[in-house]
């Protein structure tokens, strides 16, 4: 949509914009979160901010609506519940580095509670049961994080400390400082050697259902699945016949379907511990979200490269 050299440059976020300290001065700021009425005509949008965790339909709806923003700036690492309604010409970017911290540690939550029985201790003081025993420490495992890059490492930051290996795989082998990361391709040789196999992987074409019947079968008996990526990177029928057959276990912050609706199966299958998609919805969040907005706003506006592009207009061709 044109506008006049005096129009300013109007900006939404899903944040009250009096919350946010140090925004830069100039744009029209208005907080709409996914409210059945908008703060103004959506096609008035220059930057937009979908509303964080509202899902898709209704992170899209000002985009199906006839917004056409420059910019679409998401909240969330992942990109899969927007991208197909981003419009040719817009600049989509990601959180990256937003919800590093606050995945991690959810991350290694999960797999301590699951790994020392955690749930069954909860469910036992529900009933005043004492479940004494030997259970598996995190020491000494052997740890695939799959989809490694700045949530993964993160991971690997807090694995650390506790004495177990750590595997890195993503879509294609590198090199790093701290070690080499393994290709996807390598997942058939590694998983059978895999105590606890840690999803971050984004929901792409390529990931969805990754973890089929066939990957599930060459984990070793007793490993751990843990999720924090997202729920479609695992097939549940798959997993679920794992889980009830006993001879895998699984923690999951995030499910397909999702929210798990209630009389799903996996709510009560054996060996799973669930949590509500939580891994970025913690205290970590919004300083880091701020701050990202900032500087993100702050390169807008003065024609600085934006950073975390996932996708962008494609430059004419001469």
């Amino acid at each position: 949509m044109e506008r006049s050299a005096n129009t300013p440059v109007t900006v939404w976020l899903p944040i009250d914009p009096a919350t946010i300290d140090g925004l830069p001065e100039g744009p029209r700021y208005l907080w709409w979160d996914g409210e059945d009425e908008y703060p103004a005509d959506p096609r008035d949008i220059d930057f937009y901010v979908p509303p964080y965790m509202r899902g898709a339909e209704v992170a899209t709806r000002p985009l199906r609506h006839g917004a056409r923003p420059s910019v679409v700036q998401t909240l969330t690492a992942g990109i899969d519940h927007v991208q197909d309604e981003v419009p040719r010409g817009t600049v989509l970017c990601n959180a990256r580095g937003v919800h590093d911290a606050s995945t991690a540690e959810l991350a290694v939550t999960l797999t301590l509670a699951s790994l020392r029985g955690i749930p069954r201790f909860v469910r036992g003081q529900d009933s005043e049961k004492w479940y004494a025993g030997m259970y598996p420490a995190l020491a000494d495992r052997r740890v695939v994080i799959v989809g490694y890059g700045a949530i993964g490492a993160a991971i690997e930051d807090r694995l650390t400390p506790f004495e177990c290996e750590v595997v890195r795989v993503a879509r294609s082998a590198r090199q790093e400082a701290r070690g080499p990361v393994r290709a996807m391709s390598d997942l058939p040789e590694l998983l059978p050697r895999a105590d606890v196999v840690i999803l971050v992987t984004p929901l792409t074409e390529e990931t969805r259902y990754l973890v089929d019947a066939e990957f599930l079968a060459r984990m070793p008996d007793g490993a751990l699945l843990v999720n924090v990526g997202r729920g479609a990177v695992v097939d549940t029928k798959a997993l679920l016949a794992e889980l009830e057959s006993g001879r895998l276990t699984a923690a999951l912050d995030v499910t397909d379907p999702e929210p798990l609706p209630a009389g799903h199966p996996l709510w009560h299958a054996p060996g799973v511990l669930i949590s509500p998609h939580v891994g970025g919805s913690s205290s970590a969040f919004p300083p880091r979200a701020q701050r990202l907005l900032r500087e993100q706003l702050r390169r807008y506006l003065t024609g600085e490269p934006l950073r975390n592009i996932v996708s962008a207009p494609e430059p004419p061709k001469i």
